[in-house]
C-alpha cells in the first residue's frame, strides 16, 4: 500500500513539473514572440517616417526646373511601391520580409541617387528646407538602422528559445514557429551618411 502510495506520489511530482515546465516554457516564447511584434512596429514606424518625409523633399526639388526629372520620378514611384508592401506582424516570415526589404531598399536607392545629383545645385544645397530634410533623414535612417538592429536580435533571440530542446517540443505543441529576419547585407548595420553628400567636396 506504502509503496503504490509512493509510486502514485512520484508520478504526480513528475506530472506538476512538466506541467509547470510547460507553463514557463509557453510565458516565456509568448513574451519573446510579443517582444519581435513589438519591434517590427518600431521598424515599419521608422520607415514610414522617412516615407512621410519624401513628399516634402520633393516638393522642394521640385522648385529647381533643371533638376533631373527622371530622379524625381524614381524616388516617387519607389516610395509609393514601399507603402503598398506591409506585413501582418503574426506572419513575419522569410519570404514576407525579404519582399519588404526590396521595396525599402529600393527607396534608400532613388534617394541616394537624388541627393548625389543635388550636389551639383549649390543654390539647392543652401536652401533652408532643403537642410531642415536634410536633417530630419539622416536622423531617420540612423533610427531605421537602430530598430532594424534591435528587431534582428530579437528575432535571433525568439528563434533561439522555440529551437532549444525541450522547449522545441512545447513551441510545436502550442504552434510557435521561427520568424523570419532581415537579410545582412554588407554595411547594413551601418545607416547611410546622408549629411555626407550634403558636404562641399
Amino acid at each position: 500500500m506504502n509503496k503504490g502510495l509512493l509510486t502514485l506520489g512520484v508520478i504526480g511530482i513528475i506530472v506538476l513539473l512538466f506541467g509547470f515546465n510547460g507553463c514557463s516554457s509557453y510565458n516565456n516564447m509568448n513574451g519573446l514572440e510579443k517582444d519581435v511584434t513589438a519591434k517590427w512596429s518600431k521598424v515599419e514606424n521608422a520607415y514610414q517616417r522617412r516615407n512621410d518625409l519624401i513628399p516634402n523633399l520633393v516638393a522642394v526639388v521640385k522648385n529647381y526646373a533643371d533638376f533631373e526629372k527622371s530622379t524625381l520620378t524614381a524616388v516617387v514611384e519607389a516610395r509609393a511601391n514601399a507603402t503598398k508592401v506591409t506585413i501582418d506582424p503574426s506572419k513575419l516570415d522569410d519570404a514576407s520580409i525579404k519582399k519588404y526589404q526590396e521595396a525599402q531598399g529600393a527607396v534608400t536607392s532613388t534617394l541616394g541617387r537624388l541627393l548625389a545629383v543635388a550636389e551639383n545645385y549649390p543654390d539647392l544645397k543652401a536652401n533652408q528646407n532643403f537642410l531642415d530634410l536634410q536633417a530630419q533623414l539622416e536622423g531617420t535612417e540612423n533610427r531605421i538602422t537602430t530598430e532594424r538592429n534591435i528587431f534582428i536580435e530579437s528575432v535571433q533571440n525568439y528563434n533561439t528559445s522555440i529551437s532549444m530542446f525541450p522547449r522545441k517540443i512545447w513551441a510545436s505543441m502550442f504552434g510557435f514557429k521561427e520568424h523570419g529576419n532581415f537579410e545582412m547585407t554588407e554595411g547594413a548595420d551601418k545607416a547611410p551618411d546622408v549629411g555626407k553628400m550634403f558636404k562641399d567636396k
